[in-house]
């Protein structure tokens, strides 16, 4: 249109507004360019709404995600909380069996203990029964050292049925033996009798 000789092309210039104004009369491409704007802006609009939506649904299920998660985690705490309650559970029982075990064992030990102690009782009472019989054997043989002496007569008391014993004389060094039978004599015989001996 235009040239180097800075002239203008009249004829084309007119030429080409003509198309111009030609191609702006056609109301099909202008219609068309239209229907796609509003089919452009509708598409928009559809996907504004399907994008909030789906920002909506999205900070929904965040929301269900964060209170499973927090439920999940308090789940978890119960279900440690439980597992320490069964463990602290069991741990109690293994006492309450110890402590059973131990009571058992200490009521064994107190009835052994119960029973040295009477056995302790039996062996002192014994102990005081045997230093009293020691103590009237050796009355007993003082007595019988006294009698001895003052009368040379020992007795001898291992037969009860007779009155037995021994004439000493330590001068002559002589022991002669004497017998009485109860069943032949009279009490008051055997007395003279043994008077007799004392008095030779």
């Amino acid at each position: 249109m235009v040239d180097g000789s800075n002239k203008v092309d009249v004829d084309k210039l007119m030429s080409f507004s003509k198309d111009l104004v030609q191609f702006l009369k056609q109301d099909k491409d202008v219609s068309f360019l239209k229907q796609c704007i509003d089919q452009s802006n509708s598409l928009q609009s559809h996907c504004n709404t399907q994008y909030q939506a789906l920002n909506t649904s999205i900070q929904e299920y965040e929301g269900k995600i964060n209170a499973c998660k927090q439920r999940t985690t308090e789940a978890e705490s119960e279900a440690a909380a439980d597992a320490e309650i069964d463990k602290l559970q069991k741990e109690f029982e293994q006492e309450i069996k110890r402590e059973k075990l131990l009571r058992e064992e200490l009521r064994v030990i107190t009835d052994e203990i119960n029973g040295l102690d009477h056995q302790r009782a039996s062996i002192e009472e014994q102990r005081k029964l045997l230093k009293k019989l020691e103590q009237d054997q050796l009355r007993a043989e003082m007595k019988l050292s006294l009698y001895a002496s003052v009368t040379s007569i020992i007795p001898d008391s291992d037969d009860q049925s007779k009155i037995s014993g021994h004439i000493v004389e330590r001068d002559k060094k002589v022991v002669e033996n004497f017998e009485f039978d109860p069943s032949k004599l009279t009490a008051f015989d055997i007395c003279n009798n043994i008077w007799k001996m004392i008095n030779l």
